[in-house]
């Protein structure tokens, strides 16, 4: 039996309307959301936790999914700067992986008409950034770890890491069953 304080350290995942898979919020704001209409339990079949209030006992899944209409928060692409490309590149140079002594590197040199765009800027040491001096990354024989890319809208982020772990449990339970 669990105890109320380790119930109320789970967390449920909640999907829009459409299904599309939005946040993780804790067990409480849940339970609210529930109670209020303005969200309805997925997959009942599925664990799911008794929470018990001396008027009410309510089963909460882990999905929920919204009722209300929610408007998406407008989100642009960040403008490409310093610290949204060692965000982007998780504080590591794209060459060697190192964090220390970080700057910004143009894959294709500035001189060799290389813009400053998201897919052509890299987190770079400053050893690596030196080594590579005005060459591309073949040139210079260092590969880049990552392909470049814009940073993605957080939900689409979040719901990618989503499906992908729900893949990796369910490939999980292929192989010991």
């Amino acid at each position: 039996m669990t105890s109320a304080t380790q119930l109320l350290e789970h967390s449920v995942v909640v999907f829009s309307r459409n299904y599309l898979p939005i946040c993780r919020i804790n067990i409480k704001r849940a339970i609210v959301l529930l109670v209020l209409g303005k969200a309805e339990a997925l997959d009942l079949a599925r664990e799911t936790w008794l929470v018990k209030s001396p008027n009410l006992v309510i089963a909460v899944p882990q999905h929920i999914r919204l009722t209300i209409a929610s408007t998406e928060r407008i989100w642009k692409i960040p403008s490409v700067n310093r610290r949204e490309v060692l965000k982007r590149d998780n504080y590591r140079c794209q060459y060697c992986g190192s964090n220390k002594c970080l700057t910004l590197d143009h894959v294709i040199p500035v001189s060799k008409g290389g813009e400053h765009k998201w897919n052509k800027v890299v987190t770079a040491c400053e050893p690596c950034n030196q080594r590579k001096r005005d060459r591309t990354p073949s040139e210079a024989g260092m590969p880049l770890r990552t392909k470049p890319k814009a940073p993605m809208h957080p939900t689409v982020a979040f719901a990618e890491n989503f499906w992908q772990g729900e893949n990796a449990c369910s490939r999980e339970k292929d192989t010991q069953g």
